[in-house]
């Protein structure tokens, strides 16, 4: 949640002109490799993997009597070092009414991204061509990336300082088993715990928030959260501001195959200030589809070369058909 909130940033420090570097859209994957809570994922986003230590599974009853150990060892998972496989993915995100799709690969130096459709609609030959030119730009400046890739540690560095915190922020409850899209889950409801004090701003945002968390039974990791902001709360990131009551975070995530959690769905509706002065709103949904292993430890250079060699089979493909 907290970590999705974080990969706004980038967009808020922009809207501020607080930006030292401009890097185009499309240059600036949304998915930090992978967010953790607010993405549950660190495929980098954030490869989230199971530690490998075998442990009972928990029963309903042990739950009830004890939900805030379920919640701590979900969020041991959620930190665990991952498998260091990469994946390849399909990402159609829906912002402030802008509709774009784009084909990212995550490799070791982060996330590179090409866009592929605009408004649900593939992009024309010009869009098309300055897509491929940035890429090629991309690939020959490694100091582009390597800036992103630094972002992408810092915001999955803070995310994961939120997830540490999640046991002891709120209050839990067990409020019975659902079925979720690896199996059958516990649902958790949770509200502020007021006992809790935030080590630093960013997790004052906890005091002001409630919903229901779905952990998996089988393997404990953290499927659903959504909350909701029961309270105007203060956020940091960066940046000095507020988000306002009534807001939602929905985030989902699952196996998505070998093992491999990704997050698979999210969405944010948050209003609030930014330094008090400029207002701030922010509607996005993404939906993360398609994904496939890619080679383990690739460079961001070699994942271009495929994304532009998709581009070249499809070019080729339309000659053909012409002939």
């Amino acid at each position: 949640m907290i970590g999705s909130m974080q990969r706004q940033r980038g967009k808020i420090k922009k809207d501020m002109g607080l930006t030292s570097t401009k890097i185009s859209h499309c240059d600036s994957p949304d998915r930090s490799g992978l967010v953790r809570l607010l993405r549950f994922a660190a495929p980098p986003l954030c490869l989230l993997i199971l530690s490998g230590i075998a442990q009972a599974q928990a029963t309903q009853e042990s739950v009830a009597a004890d939900p805030t150990a379920l919640v701590r060892r979900a969020s041991k998972n959620e930190l665990a070092p991952g498998n260091g496989h990469p994946y390849r993915y399909t990402l159609h995100k829906i912002d402030d009414g802008k509709i774009t799709t784009k084909e990212i690969v995550e490799t070791k130096d982060g996330d590179v991204a090409r866009l592929i459709a605009t408004g649900d609609k593939p992009l024309s030959g010009d869009a098309e061509q300055a897509e491929i030119a940035r890429l090629n730009n991309l690939m020959a400046h490694p100091e582009i990336q390597a800036h992103r890739h630094q972002k992408e540690q810092e915001d999955s560095d803070r995310a994961n300082e939120m997830i540490r915190l999640l046991p002891d922020a709120f209050l839990y409850h067990f409020e019975g088993m659902v079925e979720g899209p690896n199996g059958p889950c516990f649902r958790l409801s949770f509200k502020p715990n007021p006992n809790f004090e935030p080590p630093d701003r960013e997790a004052e945002v906890y005091h002001g928030m409630a919903g229901e968390l779905w952990i998996d039974q089988k393997e404990e990791r953290m499927v659903k959260l959504d909350a909701h902001l029961i309270a105007d709360v203060n956020f940091g990131w960066g940046i000095l501001g507020k988000l306002f009551k009534g807001g939602t975070i929905v985030v989902e995530q699952k196996d998505v195959g070998t093992g491999h959690w990704e997050t698979t769905h999210m969405a944010l509706h948050l209003q609030g200030k930014i330094l008090m002065i400029k207002s701030l709103d922010i509607q996005t949904i993404e939906d993360a589809s398609n994904f496939e292993p890619v080679r383990p430890q690739m460079g961001y250079q070699d994942a271009v070369r495929m994304l532009l060699n998709k581009s070249d089979q499809s070019g080729q493909a339309q000659t053909a058909e012409r002939n």
